[in-house]
């Protein structure tokens, strides 16, 4: 399990989600063949979180890159006829259109979702390329899709250090280094 992926997953839940990890989409041959990647192995969302009030499922592809140059945004804005790179939700319609399409299938199938249930694609980025986070929530609102940048992800883990105790290690990590700053100010 990528760790990354548990604190965004951790964070959704505190945000009224329930979210499954590493959901595999189940494309038939045929489909495969119209995305024109016949032989590729089953695609997987990261993330999948189900926000009951909303009737809404975001299947949110997790990238870390924290130790790399982060998120591109000229990567997330090329658009291609068949599949490629490691945007391949974002930047190829056909694709995300049969991989969501067959998504909302499976989902209906292991009642999980009803036909009225709203799919929107999503990213989080745990560093982004050049600080272009804002470029990057433009881009995605005029698609009408779900961002987190990483100042996103960093306040919503410095809220969890003031959430009571649960066993959870991102909530106990964002407790130990934010103790200072949620304590309690003594009585003198």
């Amino acid at each position: 399990m990528d760790h990354f992926e548990g604190i965004v997953k951790t964070l959704l839940e505190q945000e009224g989600y329930w979210v499954r990890q590493s959901f595999k989409i189940n494309l038939t041959k045929q489909e495969k063949r119209d995305i024109g990647k016949p032989s590729m192995p089953r695609p997987e969302i990261d993330l999948l979180a189900f926000k009951p009030s909303r009737n809404e499922i975001l299947a949110i592809e997790v990238k870390s890159f924290f130790d790399s140059g982060g998120v591109r945004l000229d990567e997330l804005q090329n658009s291609f006829e068949v599949a490629e790179g490691r945007y391949k939700l974002f930047t190829c319609r056909s694709y995300r259109e049969i991989l969501f399409g067959r998504l909302r299938g499976d989902l209906i199938e292991a009642g999980m979702a009803g036909p009225e249930t709203h799919i929107v694609l999503g990213l989080v980025a745990g560093n982004v390329y050049q600080s272009a986070d804002k470029e990057i929530r433009t881009h995605f609102w005029k698609s009408n899709w779900f961002f987190w940048s990483p100042e996103d992800v960093r306040s919503r883990v410095n809220a969890l250090a003031s959430k009571k105790y649960e066993n959870e290690p991102a909530v106990i990590t964002a407790k130990i280094l934010m103790k200072d700053n949620c304590s309690p100010t003594p009585k003198i």
